[in-house]
Formats: structure tokens, C-alpha cells, sequence
């Protein structure tokens, strides 16, 4: 990371694959932001339910519900849509993820924390 950005390469972010995790210090010493790649483009979120503060991977990296269509929360199940992270199924309906800024340009994806 340097000046606010985190770089990855967009061919390690797969179409509905496992999401990258990275720090977000500003947060505080646990907090974790989380990158993924749903119909072609990439979305970037902290990683925490609208619901309860808890991360949403099942497992590390794991954000996708079984058919891939969903970001899901492992605590209680709640359903986000990837491209807004508007929660459309649980007990955070009407709220939504916090959106990160993401670029991506000539195969690296930027992800804007300066920009957050």
C-alpha cells in the first residue's frame, strides 16, 4: 500500500471466485476491506455485516453464497448484492456494505482507500 491505494493484479481477482482481503488500519488493528470480481468488474467493501460488526467470509476469501449470485454473511446469513452491497435478504434489509473505490486499468486493479 502507498498513498492510500492498494494494488492487485486483475488476473489474481477471478469472476466469482474467492474475494482478496487487505488491512484497513484506519479502521482499526483488525479490520479488513475485501475485493471481488462479479460480472466482469471489480467491487471493493469493508469487511462487515450491516447487521452485527462480525466479517462476512466463511471462511478466508470466501464471500460468494453457493450459487455465486450473493455476498453472504457467515454469522447470520444476510444476502448483499455484489455490485451495491445493498443487503437484499436478512436481518440488515434497506442497509448496505461500505463501498471502496475501485479502478482498474492495463491489468491491475486499484483499490482507492485515500478515496474512502
Amino acid at each position: 500500500m502507498s498513498d492510500g491505494v492498494i494494488t492487485f493484479n486483475s488476473s489474481d481477482l477471478h469472476e466469482k471466485g474467492d474475494g482478496l482481503r487487505f488491512a484497513m488500519p484506519a479502521l482499526g488493528p483488525h479490520a479488513t476491506g475485501f475485493l471481488l470480481r462479479f460480472e466482469g468488474k471489480p467491487y471493493a467493501y469493508v469487511n462487515r455485516c450491516a447487521h452485527v460488526p462480525v466479517e462476512l467470509d466463511w471462511e478466508h476469501g470466501k464471500f460468494f453464497n453457493m450459487t455465486q449470485e450473493w455476498i453472504i454473511c457467515a454469522t447470520h446469513g444476510a444476502m448483499y448484492a455484489p455490485q451495491t452491497g445493498h443487503c437484499v435478504v436478512g436481518p440488515c434489509q434497506g442497509k448496505r456494505l461500505s463501498p471502496i473505490p475501485v479502478s482498474e486499468s492495463e491489468g491491475v486493479v486499484t483499490v482507492h482507500l485515500d478515496q474512502f
